[in-house]
């Protein structure tokens, strides 16, 4: 599959990242940066063909893209199905001790990646085939943590957070309107109002409950809410 469009807005996002400030985290990462190698891996893996669904999530999460550059990346998921795998990058930026950058040797699993990817998994058995419904894509690439947490791109103040948004949006909607997704599922409501915002009513927008168990919800039943959901659309 040909994937030098999507390569190229990756490439782009992450370079106007490095020109924004913050100051409410303490620590910035950008995987965009430091496990590219891998991100590219799976960006060339997912191609460039239209029509398909487009899954939108927000941004990474210490344990999963952190540490592997794909979306809801858990190691084994992202190591062993989709088979990417990469060294990191040097320099890495500063980090919290709390939460190291260990790349494919953390130790740590990604609950919701391994929820998520394993529920397509066992919907399509091969990650080609996945792919060839569907594609995945974090709103925003980089990892906030503040207060000794993951913080979430909401609680950045307005003056960080809305040159965040003017390149985020940007960089999702050079896809969409290259590949012509046939929807955009938000995983989550912050996702699924970023791409309402962005496409308005040119496509369809839905959203998924997202798949963390830090979620109750999602502790219940979320792969039939996700069968209800995507089924449809696959």
């Amino acid at each position: 599959m040909q994937s030098d469009f999507s390569v190229a807005i990756a490439a782009d996002l992450a370079r106007d990242m490095a020109s924004l400030e913050f100051e409410t985290p303490s620590h910035v990462y950008n995987p965009l940066d430091y496990i590219w190698s891998a991100h590219r891996q799976y960006l060339q893996l997912v191609g460039d063909s239209p029509g398909r669904l487009l899954l939108l999530g927000m941004n990474p999460g210490p344990w999963g893209m952190a540490q592997t550059g794909v979306p809801f990346g858990e190691i084994s998921m992202v190591r062993d199905w989709m088979g990417i795998q990469a060294e990191l990058t040097l320099p890495l930026p500063e980090q919290h001790n709390k939460y190291p950058i260990d790349g494919f040797s953390c130790a740590r699993s990604e609950p919701s990646g391994r929820r998520f990817w394993g529920w397509f998994e066992q919907r399509f058995g091969t990650a080609a085939r996945c792919f060839a419904r569907l594609l995945v894509w974090n709103y925003c690439p980089l990892l906030f943590i503040g207060k000794n947490r993951n913080l979430v791109p909401g609680k950045l103040t307005q003056a960080e957070r809305e040159p965040l948004l003017v390149a985020c949006d940007g960089a999702l909607t050079a896809p969409v309107e290259a590949l012509r997704p046939a929807a955009i599922i938000g995983i989550g409501r912050f996702a699924e109002s970023r791409a309402r915002q962005v496409v308005g009513d040119t496509l369809p927008v839905d959203y998924l409950l997202h798949p963390s168990p830090a979620n109750p919800a999602a502790n219940k039943h979320w792969a039939q809410r996700a069968e209800t959901t995507l089924g449809p659309w696959l």
